[in-house]
């Protein structure tokens, strides 16, 4: 679930740091999209809205924003690192092999790990990332629509 930019600004102050310009624009090309992006993506994004914004802001920023909990980065596939809003760890990711995108699915089989987990381990579970590889429909039905 997105969070506003109250939040973002709320959350920053709270750990001693101000809402700058690139911190903010950072936050609004994350949230301005459902694909997970990767840190040249998000800083051609933030050029595109601010020229005056270099990519080593771009990168302070994802790692802050990572440190306060505010964006999760995930290594999918390739090894890649990309990045999305942080939100509840109950969703599965499905990473097409082929197009190299990655979608949501909600799913309360991670709920079920969880519990799992806490109640048949003495490990408390902080974050839970499943990840499942394979082809999306696109690029399966791309190849089946190919001479």
């Amino acid at each position: 679930m997105p969070r506003s930019l109250s939040t973002l600004e709320r959350t920053l102050r709270e750990h001693d740091h101000r809402l700058t310009t690139p911190r903010r624009i950072v936050w609004e090309v994350l949230h301005s999209t459902d694909r997970h992006l990767s840190a040249a993506e998000i800083a051609d994004a933030v050029r595109g809205i601010d020229r005056g914004v270099n990519s080593s802001s771009v990168y302070r920023t994802l790692a802050l924003f990572a440190d306060l909990d505010l964006v999760r980065e995930s290594q999918l596939g390739d090894g890649a690192s990309t990045w999305e809003p942080a939100h509840a760890d109950a969703v599965i990711h499905l990473h097409c092999n082929t197009c190299g995108t990655t979608r949501h699915h909600d799913a309360h089989t991670v709920d079920a790990l969880r519990a799992d987990v806490s109640e048949n381990t003495a490990f408390v579970p902080l974050g839970i990332d499943v990840r499942v590889f394979g082809v999306c429909e696109h690029c399966r039905t791309s190849r089946t629509d190919a001479p």
